[in-house]
């Protein structure tokens, strides 16, 4: 296993020990699908709101409906990723959090970019690039070996 360090050079221990991957791919499915449920029970009321919207402007706000998930997933992403915890609800329950490999915070925007990522790559490949994390020695999917992170299980 590699040492990943941080921009001054010192070494990151907990991201070289192998029991913070212990169960992680397990885990990091588990927390998408709650994550997921999450969204779409957001998903809920702003459909409501679109839908007053749509009235109030003579069928022109409907056009939103198009957009409704990533309107809803993209905020509850930035702001639970890029948070205080570094993690989404769904991996907090399942004992997860994303760190960078540099030692940094996780913000909003990287974590808005790790989903995009995630959401453009599945799409792409079919879903098929979650094979990648079979591979790789700290169980990285494409976004995270892109953006230099990392999901580990919290300490």
């Amino acid at each position: 296993m590699t040492n990943a360090t941080t921009l001054d050079g010192a070494a990151n221990g907990w991201l070289d020990e192998p029991r913070a991957y212990e169960g992680v791919r397990t885990r990091r499915i588990l927390s998408f699908l709650v994550d997921y449920a999450i969204v779409l029970a957001l998903c809920i009321p702003a459909w409501f709101v679109i839908g007053v919207l749509g009235i109030l402007t003579l069928g022109i706000g409907w056009g939103l409906y198009a957009i409704l998930f990533p309107l809803v997933a993209l905020p509850y992403v930035a702001f639970t990723l890029g948070g205080r915890a570094q993690a989404t609800p769904g991996m907090r329950l399942f004992g997860l959090r994303l760190e960078r490999l540099d030692g940094a915070r996780v913000d909003p925007a990287i974590g808005v970019a790790h989903s995009v990522l995630f959401w453009v790559a599945g799409a792409v490949t079919s879903g098929f690039i979650v094979l990648v994390a079979l591979f790789t020695p700290r169980k990285q999917l494409v976004q995270d070996l892109l953006l230099g992170t990392v999901v580990v299980r919290r300490r």
